[in-house]
This record gives C-alpha cells, sequence and structure tokens, in this order.
C-alpha cells in the first residue's frame, strides 16, 4: 500500500485487508512522506496484526518510486498494489487467489467493481471494459489493452510477482500504469470474478481529479520539473519500445505494430496527441481541454 497524505481513508482501506477471509498475506505500507496522521495510523495497525510492515520515506519521490518500493520489499507469489482510498471485500484475495491457482496462463486476476463516493455510498457498478483480455492470443489481449478507452483499474488485481518482475513497473511518466498492463496482457490472461467485490473511491483528492490529466507528471515522479511532457506522445512511444523488448518471434512483433498503427485512429487518440503539441506552446489550454473531457485519456 503506497501512500501520501491519506488520513481520511487509510484506516478504512486497512481494516477491509486486515478483514481478508485468506490470512496467509504480508501488508507492506510506504509512507511517503505524508504531513498528516497516516504514519501514526498506519502504525497503530502495524503493532496490532504483525502481517503488517510500515516503510517511511523521508521525502516524497512521487507515486511511481512508492509503488516500486512496496513490490520491491514483497515476498509473496502474487502481488496487489492496494490504494489507500479504496476497499476490497473480505473475500476479494480468496477468490482472486483461487483463479491463479487454478489457472497457470493467467497473470491477473481482479474482481467486478463498484464505484463508492467519499462517504462509502455506492455510486455505480463499473461494466468489464476489456471483453478479450481472456484470450488465449496474447495479440488479442494487447489490441484491447492499448485501444479500448479503460481506467486501468486492473493495475490494482492481483498479479503474479513473477510477470511483474519481469516489466519495468510503473514508471516516473504519466499514464505509465497503461503500459504496465499492456506489457502483462502479452504475458498472459487476465481474469474477473463476476462479483463486485473492489471498491474505488471517488473524492475530490483522488489524483485523476487533483489534477490535470497534462499536469500530472510531479504526482508520477517529484523530480520532474518541465511543464512539457507530452505524456500522450511518451507513452504511444513506449508502447513501441515494449514489443520490440517483449516479443521474441517477429510474426507476434509486426501484428503489435499493426495494431499500435491502429492507435491514433481510435477514440480520436490523434487528437490527444494534438493536445500534447498545443499544451506545450500554450500552458492554459490544459485547464479547458481537461473541463471538456472530464475523464481519464485513453492509452
Amino acid at each position: 500500500m503506497p501512500v501520501h497524505n491519506g488520513e481520511r481513508y487509510v484506516g478504512a482501506a486497512i481494516d477491509a485487508i486486515r478483514s481478508q477471509t485468506f490470512t496467509d498475506f504480508e501488508l507492506i505500507i510506504s509512507d511517503n512522506a505524508s504531513t498528516d496522521r497516516t504514519r501514526e495510523i498506519c502504525e497503530s495497525h502495524a503493532a496490532a496484526d504483525n502481517r503488517i510492515t510500515v516503510v517511511r520515506s523521508a521525502t516524497n519521490a512521487g507515486a511511481a518510486a512508492n509503488f516500486e518500493k512496496v513490490f520491491a520489499l514483497a515476498r509473496g507469489e502474487y502481488f496487489k498494489w492496494a490504494a489507500h482510498d479504496d476497499l476490497i471485500a473480505p473475500e476479494w484475495l480468496s477468490r482472486c487467489v483461487e483463479v491463479l491457482d487454478e489457472d497457470p496462463t493467467t497473470v491477473l486476476c481482479q474482481t467486478g467493481v463498484l464505484e463508492i463516493d467519499e462517504d462509502g455510498r455506492v455510486v455505480r457498478e463499473i461494466r468489464p471494459e476489456l471483453p478479450s483480455v481472456a484470450s488465449t492470443d496474447p495479440i488479442t489481449r494487447f489490441a484491447d489493452l492499448v485501444l479500448i478507452d479503460h481506467v486501468c483499474l486492473d493495475v490494482f488485481g492481483l498479479i503474479r510477482s513473477r510477470a511483474l518482475r519481469e516489466t519495468p513497473r510503473l514508471a516516473g511518466y504519466i499514464a505509465s500504469d497503461r503500459v504496465l498492463l499492456a506489457e502483462l496482457g502479452l504475458q498472459g490472461r487476465f481474469r474477473q470474478v463476476p462479483d463486485r467485490l473492489f471498491s474505488v473511491r471517488d473524492h475530490a483528492q483522488r489524483s485523476v481529479r487533483a489534477l490535470p490529466f497534462h499536469k500530472r507528471a510531479r504526482w508520477f515522479d517529484s523530480k520532474v520539473r518541465s511543464t512539457r511532457v507530452f505524456p500522450h506522445w511518451r507513452f504511444y512511444k513506449e508502447y513501441f519500445v515494449l514489443v520490440h523488448r517483449v516479443c521474441p518471434r517477429p510474426s507476434e512483433r509486426w501484428r503489435c505494430y499493426g495494431t499500435l498503427c491502429r492507435w491514433p485512429w481510435t477514440n480520436m487518440n490523434w487528437a490527444r496527441l494534438v493536445s500534447d503539441l498545443l499544451i506545450a506552446v500554450w500552458p492554459e489550454a490544459s485547464g479547458r481541454l481537461e473541463r471538456s473531457r472530464r475523464a481519464v485519456p485513453a492509452g
């Protein structure tokens, strides 16, 4: 659980994990230099439960580094990033472990998803967005993950640690979670337990609400100073880089490249590439574009 200034919700998120019916787990909490009561809350839980370890950074290194820290410290066969403001039902872990145990071709398992508000009230069901990620064909899975406008909630699924170690994981650029999921999709299948056991909390301080898309670079990496980050161009390039690195057979590689050539013309992604250029020369355009869109851009 990577966290920064999460005092309002982190206690409930930890309680949900401690209440899992599958009890053989470790919870590693990395406090990214919080200035509120986050550390105190987390350490009180650690004192009551020896499965919990709390580590703390003296300075805020950004979300990507904090996500990487908890994975580097993890020892389990399976791994989950747990957001400090989301909740999982008591059966979430046992149901996902069961799927991964039964099917070695599956690299990631998630359950059905509910959206809740800041007070925990259910707002809506988030319907499955990726119909072909359970396919046995890696290029079909890859196409789903790069061409469909999805919200990347699978990054909070249960993942095989072995598969995750073979990736660069989350990097210090905007939307690197999209690139990570695309790479995992080339490694193996994604499966979903249909029961709605995962609740994602929408609130004003959530990263996708607090910052316009083009201004999230420092959330990923605190060392970023430039406002000219060209995020869509960056992760579009990274898709090509991962295909070259991951696909050993030329036939698979060229099928992936063919999929990527479709990307600019899908969901009007060409307009997002243009927006990067526009914002680079007119930074004030970022807020106007965000207000007109009010959605996380596609990857």
